[in-house]
């Protein structure tokens, strides 16, 4: 993941961290909602539920579209 600007954001690029992160062995992502999701085996599969999250988001009537 590069440093993206998001729709709507003006002036410098914000910090932001990596959505991914490991708790003892178990992978995690957090939304920017606030929501964590996991645990996962691996950074991998935690990847592939964001990717299937952001899917399902964006197939809801009238949701926000999210960005990766």
């Amino acid at each position: 993941m590069g440093i993206e600007r998001r729709a709507g954001d003006k002036g410098d690029i914000p910090f932001r961290s990596s959505r991914f992160f490991c708790v003892g062995s178990k992978w995690y992502f957090s939304t920017r909602e606030g929501f964590d999701s996991g645990p996962y085996s691996d950074r991998t599969r935690a990847e592939l539920g964001l990717q299937r999250f952001l899917h399902v988001v964006n197939m809801l009537p009238g949701a926000s579209r999210f960005n990766q």
